[in-house]
């Protein structure tokens, strides 16, 4: 059995969980991608995992993929299945394909940029299957497990589900609007439906008070692990959190960046905000 993940949980726990799903870097042997390495690495949320190592420190828990995205994709569901990847042998009732999979996208990633497949070849039922149930689902388990006993011992949780984007895109904004740079940050609450809104707006707030730009649900708005988890009504909280790689990543090399510090210094400061946001809202409810 290959190790997937790891998990790294403070002595003296907060209901507070991290999870980086997309920085894994250990690609296993019967991936058997076609297409160039250095290619397929960018598409890699780059040290993402590093960057909020020190979780543990403040009370948090982080859990991190250490498998590539591209190999499977634990931010999608687990049906969300590309047809045009598939040999003869998958039955469409078996697939459940989103907009994501039709763009290449999906559970297992047909190209890794426009123009550019992953494979040379179609997938077999026994492989896609195999994914699944020795990496995505483990994974899935492992975090629902934490979810489920911290909400059981704290009546509450909090979870920020963390990724990287490009510095550049030009498919920003729902209303069609197009920037040549990100933000620094965009924060998804599934549009206020996954945690609530006091939370993200802490987060925002704490983010622009140094000196960074934020956006919320624009345009990321969360994905599997932050739908499938979150129930704000029960004290269950979800948020995802998206770093513009431009400020510790230098793209073009695929390598840190000479920013690199003082973004990871900024980030211990956001973990650091968040468990005192989960200790406040612990010590307040205690007091209700």
């Amino acid at each position: 059995m290959p190790k997937i993940l790891s998990l790294n949980a403070s002595k003296s726990p907060l209901p507070l969980i991290f999870d980086s799903p997309h920085s894994g870097r250990e690609y296993p042997e019967d991936f058997c991608f076609s297409c160039p390495f250095d290619i397929l690495e960018k598409a890699e949320d780059n040290y993402v995992d590093d960057l909020f190592g020190c979780v543990p420190e403040y009370g948090g828990t982080l859990l991190c993929a250490l498998f590539p995205r591209t190999y499977i994709d634990v931010n999608r569901a687990a049906d969300d299945i590309d047809p045009e990847l598939l040999d003869d042998k998958f039955t469409p009732c078996q697939i459940n394909p989103t907009a994501r999979s039709h763009a290449g996208i999906g559970l297992i990633r047909r190209i890794v940029r426009p123009g550019t497949p992953v494979y040379d070849r179609r997938l077999s039922l026994n492989e896609i299957t195999q994914r699944i149930e020795t990496y995505y689902k483990p994974y899935h388990r492992q975090l629902e497990t934490i979810i489920r006993e911290m909400h059981y011992n704290f009546g509450q949780v909090w979870h920020i589900n963390c990724h990287s984007m490009p510095q550049y895109s030009n498919k920003m904004g729902l209303s069609g609007a197009s920037f040549a740079i990100s933000p620094d940050f965009v924060l998804g609450d599934r549009d206020g439906t996954s945690c609530a809104l006091d939370f993200t707006h802490s987060l925002r707030d704490f983010l622009k008070g140094l000196g960074y730009r934020v956006a919320i649900n624009n345009p990321y708005r969360g994905l599997e692990l932050v739908r499938r988890y979150a129930d704000p009504a029960r004290g269950c909280h979800s948020l995802q959190i998206e770093i513009n790689k431009g400020l510790y990543w230098d793209e073009n090399k695929n390598k840190k960046s000479r920013k690199y510090s003082l973004l990871k210094s900024n980030i211990e400061q956001l973990i650091q905000h968040c468990a005192a946001y989960a200790s406040g809202n612990l010590t307040a409810m205690a007091a209700d």
